[in-house]
């Protein structure tokens, strides 16, 4: 999308050090009531000159090559602040809004409405906050989560390179 030609909006440029494809194959998943996995991943951050930017992420299973987590949804800026939100769709049946803050080239946010499938899979998410950090042709990120079950922990970290 970010190749239509469209002029990046004024309210996201702050968050224009997110935009193009993100990929690797290096990505750690640990949770304390699963077995630890390896995954691959590729993100990416594209707009259309509306004052958003779009969000989709594709994950495969690291030996298998198998699809396993998808997002898609959108990242926001409050305007005149440094206040982001994301709003996202899981194929999970998960739908969640998270908001923080964009300093630099770092995002870090906090869920605050999750929305799930009434016949969701348990245990139920009940909070998850999501960081990035770019330097470079290196983009970060790491997701924390809590559940009914579990407080709030490390669940993924993986470092992307620009594609």
């Amino acid at each position: 999308m970010a190749g239509t030609g469209a002029v990046l909006h004024d309210i996201v440029k702050p968050l224009g050090w997110l935009l193009g494809k993100w990929r690797s194959d290096d990505g750690k998943g640990k949770y304390p009531t699963m077995k630890d996995f390896k995954y691959g991943e590729e993100v990416e951050f594209s707009h259309v000159g509306q004052p958003n930017l779009q969000f989709s992420a594709y994950s495969w299973h690291s030996d298998t090559k198998q699809p396993l987590h998808r997002e898609l949804g959108f990242v926001r800026i409050k305007p005149g602040t440094n206040q982001v939100a994301f709003v996202l769709a899981q194929n999970i049946g998960l739908c969640e809004i998270e908001e923080g803050e964009v300093t630099g080239e770092s995002l870090k946010t906090t869920s605050h409405t999750l929305g799930r499938l009434t016949f969701g899979k348990p245990p139920q998410t009940k909070q998850i906050i999501r960081e990035f950090k770019r330097s470079g042709d290196s983009l970060v990120q790491v997701v924390s989560m809590a559940t009914e079950k579990t407080a709030m922990t490390e669940h993924l970290r993986i470092e992307y390179k620009k594609i």
